[in-house]
């Protein structure tokens, strides 16, 4: 893990950054709310939220914001449901996000959803992670943002985009079509090694972020490693405009 982790932040700081393990969450979480006030983001858009951790790390690191949450899987976005009820600030859609309009199926991991993905899940991850290997199989709806976006996004709003969807980030970042352009903020999950069939690696995806969309890098934030070796499977890439 250690010539990974020196690898990655070999690139950061080429952007002038630097890459540790933050101590806990909340560390992380603070950082990211700073970028959010600095770039003044009023909408955040948390597409794969889970169970609403992410969305409430924010609310408890000072973010007070709207926040839109997406989560196709049925018991995961009751709990968020259940986490957003007394926040007239958050709400919830029941869609995944990706390329193209109409029926998916999900398949569902059996870490309690997780990991779950419309994509077949790799054996590198599996064998990583046994846990989270698919157990069953949810008929989705899947929505292009663009066709969300004047129902999601007021007029003027200045929106941070996150996406953890397990490998079709940047499907749903073709979604997003033109108002691709009109994020002030992105924050995407990217692997290191093939996790699920077709999702990009890390080169890739930050390629695509800066020379397609303009963005620029402020931030990594390493994540899961596999616990066999503590090789750095994936991190999280944070980008704003300008």
């Amino acid at each position: 893990m250690t010539r990974l982790l020196d690898r990655v932040r070999g690139t950061a700081q080429r952007f002038g950054l630097d890459v540790t393990r933050y101590p806990d969450p909340a560390a992380y979480e603070s950082q990211l709310v700073r970028l959010i006030e600095e770039f003044e983001v009023d909408l955040v858009l948390d597409a794969g939220a889970y169970d609403g951790r992410y969305a409430g790390g924010l609310r408890r690191a000072g973010y007070r914001g709207r926040i839109v949450s997406f989560e196709p899987l049925d018991g995961a976005r009751r709990r968020v449901e259940r986490a957003a009820a007394q926040d007239d600030a958050w709400s919830v859609l029941p869609y995944a996000l990706g390329e193209e309009s109409g029926r998916a199926v999900l398949n569902v991991a059996g870490d309690g959803g997780a990991a779950s993905s419309v994509l077949p899940m790799l054996p590198r991850y599996r064998e990583a992670h046994p846990g989270s290997a698919y157990v069953a199989r949810q008929p989705v709806e899947m929505r292009r943002l663009d066709e969300l976006w004047e129902q999601v996004v007021a007029p003027g709003e200045r929106v941070f985009l996150r996406l953890d969807v397990r490998g079709s980030e940047s499907r749903a970042l073709r979604g997003a079509g033109e108002h691709a352009d009109d994020l002030t903020g992105l924050q995407l999950q990217t692997s290191f090694v093939p996790q699920y069939a077709d999702g990009p690696l890390f080169a890739e995806a930050l390629d695509f972020a800066q020379a397609s969309l303009g963005l620029t890098l402020k931030s990594l934030v390493p994540g899961a490693a596999d616990p066999r070796s503590g090789e750095l499977l994936q991190c999280g890439l944070v980008l704003f405009r300008g």
